[in-house]
């Protein structure tokens, strides 16, 4: 597996932490999923509000490793301000860079985007940027420093899994050496399996998990399909033939008049 800014994960899946039912039902979901990553939004909240320290407290306890995201920003400015807190307040220089352009399908505004990971990568940070799968735009992110991509599946919190294969695989093609997580639009485990068997590095879900009936039993099930789809890539699959090919051979068998 590829390293993500020098960190090997121990599981290719990383885990939102927003929406759940309470804080023991987002812990269980990760207990089960065995997530190697959290992400967190910052929010701006007095540095006494005990729900915020609750709720930190919560996070460090998971034992994973923590991407705060700069969820909601729809600005440079606001983008890298937001990036500078989330470091002094997570001690972490990973950030998951989120420039929003779009309100209904929460579309990267990648010209921002692009600006905002320049600024940060210069400021010391490792940046995990969401953003499309457009060929150009990855490899503007990747001349402004950044090691790793976060392509969306499909738009945020619609379950509509991956809305343009094609586009996924020209990215993993035209950058076999940069980790590829598929960030948003996953609503099944069979989604992530097949982002997996398409040789992404890892997935990123949150609300096909936290608005699950069962949010703990669906961690585990897309655990399993991650895990799946990683085998599957691994085993190097059989290509799709135009015709049929039998699975018995036909040499040697009797044949009657």
């Amino acid at each position: 597996m590829k390293k993500f800014y020098d960190v090997s994960l121990a599981n290719p899946f990383m885990l939102g932490t927003s929406q759940y039912p309470s804080p023991a039902v987002l812990a269980k979901a990760f207990e089960r999923s065995q997530a190697s990553v959290a992400t967190v939004s910052l929010r701006r909240e007095a540095s006494n509000d005990k729900a915020g320290q609750d709720f930190w407290k919560l996070i460090q306890q998971l034992n994973v490793h923590i991407l705060p995201n700069t969820a909601g920003c729809h600005t440079v400015k606001e983008a890298v301000t937001t990036a500078h807190m989330a470091r002094e307040v997570f001690n972490t220089r990973w950030i998951k860079l989120e420039v929003i352009g779009e309100e209904d399908t929460l579309q990267p505004d990648v010209f921002r985007l692009v600006e905002a990971a320049r600024i940060l990568n210069e400021d010391g940070f490792h940046v995990f940027p969401y953003t499309t799968e457009d060929l150009v735009v990855a490899d503007r992110l990747v001349d402004a420093g950044c090691r790793v991509l976060m392509p969306w599946g499909s738009p945020i919190g619609s379950g509509m899994g991956l809305n343009n294969v094609f586009g996924l695989r020209a990215l993993r093609a035209h950058f076999p050496d940069i980790p590829l997580v598929i960030d948003a639009g996953l609503g099944l485990p069979s989604q992530a399996a097949q982002a997996m068997e398409l040789g992404m590095d890892a997935v990123l879900l949150n609300t096909a998990v936290s608005k699950a009936g069962d949010p703990a039993m669906m961690a585990e099930a897309f655990a399993l399909a991650i895990r799946a789809g990683q085998l599957a890539h691994c085993a190097d699959p059989m290509q799709v033939r135009d015709m049929a090919c039998p699975s018995t051979p036909i040499l040697g068998k009797a044949f009657l008049d």
